[in-house]
């Protein structure tokens, strides 16, 4: 079963648009080319704040350049927003009790 990511990732846009090759930005910023191009291609599965920060930085550009969200069919439509948390979870922040985050 294929799962619908609602994140969109715009790096290879944004590449093009300042005549950038993703070899050159992934020097510049220090992360390793294989590692940019699983976040180009959308098979990333989270980026980390400081990486983020680095590529706008060099591409000169803000986050919502390069992420776009689209929704799609979740199980969270079908929640009202009076529902219950499941188990073990925080009401307010979608945590478990240990306050990681769960993955649904």
């Amino acid at each position: 079963m294929t799962s619908h990511m609602p994140i969109t990732v715009h790096l290879d846009v944004m590449l093009a648009r300042r005549k950038c090759r993703l070899n050159d930005l992934a020097a510049a910023i220090d992360i390793t080319p294989q590692n940019l191009s699983v976040l180009k291609s959308g098979r990333a599965k989270a980026i980390r704040f400081s990486t983020l920060e680095a590529i706008c930085q060099f591409l000169q550009c803000q986050p919502a350049d390069l992420l776009e969200y689209q929704p799609g069919p979740t199980p969270l439509q079908n929640a009202s927003p009076t529902s219950e948390p499941g188990p073990g979870m925080d009401s307010m922040h979608g945590r478990s009790p240990d306050n990681s985050f769960t993955n649904d």
